[in-house]
């Protein structure tokens, strides 16, 4: 009863300082408009289990940039090029801070991950600078580039076996392992899972503690809206982020402690992995840097590049799968340039368009986060002529620009061809696709997601065919998604695979 009568009592302080904070705007600007808010709660119940589709249908009455009231926190969304531009681009500098959800703001993370930090600390400058000299570079990427090619032939491998056995394959499993161990071989020298379901051990929950993160850091928290609330977690978001985000730490830190021993120990031979290069840096002048730091670095690594590239070859293969046509104009693309040779060399991407153009169309129809990371104005500031107030959530909503007609014709179709001659690109500078967001805020990891996207892709397609499961051939079943920081496929994809 207590606890019922804090709640009430929560909600209705709340409610008086919104009420004050809103009358108070409204008489010094005019706000981007929006649906109607309810008392209390505002528009907390129009955004529903699919935020970034009841977002989308709301910009088609309210407009590229609209108002909603969450609780007692104002949220700006973005529905446009035109007004993303000016979000991370134009005022970058004014939408610096990071939304720091309640529930991931444990453990000391939001004082040490890029994506919880302004871009306006010297602790983000920091990090940014060693994330893009250290580890995405040219040389970097090129120095990495066996241990991908070495993944790609187990893929291929596993995909074989398959074959052999006649049985489905959960794409989005193998691809989820192929980048797991990608990202721990770069990071550690080391595998941590395999193809087979018979892995036991702590190896095998990695991808239920990376899939829970996603899910729960990307849920609609009540804790958010009002945090007056947030010391009751009344969803148990913080208390089940905090458990698995501890169980990928505590994995993390068992390497770093392994690695640390061996050094110490005579003789030791150098691996050439990142995690020897940034402990080199901790023991080095040049930055300010501790084993810490790289502990939260390589848990937001893991979590970006594992999951994100997994599901985003999944949404491919699913695409493809649905349109044969599509399907046999890559693989004849393939033959043509590849031959015989089993697997795509990075050095090959430049050389095949097609792939290039599917892999743009499968991130345009799937974004892998549909509402980028929120942003926060640091200062109070204008767009096209509205008040956007200090501390207001900015959401750019890149599922909702993939859709508008105004931009696509025929956005609903899976169509590669569209991008075979309009020269747009996902590099953040074309704000019609920017999966990866622009400006500071532009995911550091991209130079190696676009590598394993063309190249995972092209290995699935180029050295097999493939036929859905029986009964799961629909387009409405296949699509079916789940909205979280990444946004996966509802039921995964079982594929058979058959040898060329």
């Amino acid at each position: 009863m207590q606890v019922y009568i804090l709640l009430s009592l929560g909600f209705l302080a709340a409610w008086v300082v919104y009420s004050r904070w809103t009358d108070s705007w409204r008489q010094r600007g005019k706000f981007p408009p929006g649906p109607p808010r309810l008392p209390i709660i505002g528009n907390v119940l129009q955004l529903g289990r699919n935020p970034h589709k009841s977002l989308a249908d709301l910009a088609k009455h309210y407009g590229p940039l609209m108002s909603l009231q969450l609780g007692t926190q104002f949220v700006g969304v973005v529905s446009s090029p035109e007004m993303a531009r000016e979000v991370l681009q134009k005022q970058g500098l004014v939408f610096c801070m990071p939304f720091s959800a309640e529930a991931v703001c444990v453990l000391g993370h939001e004082h040490m991950s890029m994506g919880l930090l302004s871009t306006n600390s010297n602790q983000w400058r920091k990090l940014r600078r060693i994330s893009k000299e250290q580890l995405f570079s040219p040389p970097a990427l090129q120095a990495s580039q066996h241990l991908r090619r070495e993944r790609l032939i187990k893929l291929a491998d596993h995909v074989s076996r398959c074959c052999g056995q006649g049985r489905a394959m959960n794409v989005g499993e193998a691809t989820f392992t192929t980048m797991s161990n990608l990202m721990f071989g770069t990071l550690f020298s080391i595998e941590v899972t395999g193809f087979d379901a018979a892995d036991s051990g702590p190896k095998k929950e990695l991808r239920e503690h990376v899939n829970k993160l996603m899910r729960v850091a990307g849920a609609p928290n009540v804790a958010d809206f009002f945090p007056i609330l947030a010391p009751f977690d009344p969803q148990g978001l913080r208390r089940k982020l905090t458990y698995h985000l501890r169980c990928l730490m505590d994995l993390i830190q068992t390497l770093i402690d392994e690695r640390l021993q061996a050094r110490a120990a005579l003789p030791y031979h150098k691996k050439n992995d990142s995690l020897e290069t940034l402990l080199d840096l901790v023991e080095g002048q040049e930055y300010d840097f501790t084993t810490e730091e790289i502990k939260h670095m390589f848990v937001d690594l893991i979590i970006a590049g594992s999951d994100t590239s997994a599901a985003t070859t999944e949404w491919a293969m699913v695409e493809l799968l649905l349109h044969p046509d599509k399907l046999a104009k890559l693989k004849a693309e393939l033959k043509s340039v590849l031959g015989e040779q089993s697997i795509v060399d990075e050095s090959d991407i430049s050389r095949l368009p097609y792939l290039q153009a599917t892999v743009k169309e499968v991130l345009r129809c799937h974004p892998a986060a549909p509402l980028l990371a929120p942003h926060a104005a640091e200062v109070e500031t204008h767009i096209n002529g509205y008040v956007i107030p200090k501390n207001a959530k900015m959401f750019i909503n890149v599922w909702a620009i993939s859709r508008d007609r105004s931009i696509w014709k025929n956005p609903e179709s899976f169509e590669p061809e569209r991008f075979l001659d309009n020269g747009i690109d996902f590099g953040g500078h074309h704000f019609e696709l920017i999966p990866f967001g622009s400006g500071r805020k532009v995911c550091p990891g991209m130079p190696l997601a676009s590598r394993m996207l063309h190249c995972m892709v092209a290995t699935l397609c180029h050295n097999f065919d493939w036929k859905l499961e029986q009964g799961t051939e629909s387009k409405q079943l296949q699509r079916q998604d789940v909205f979280g920081l990444v946004l996966q496929k509802k039921s995964p994809l079982w594929a058979i695979p058959i040898k060329l």
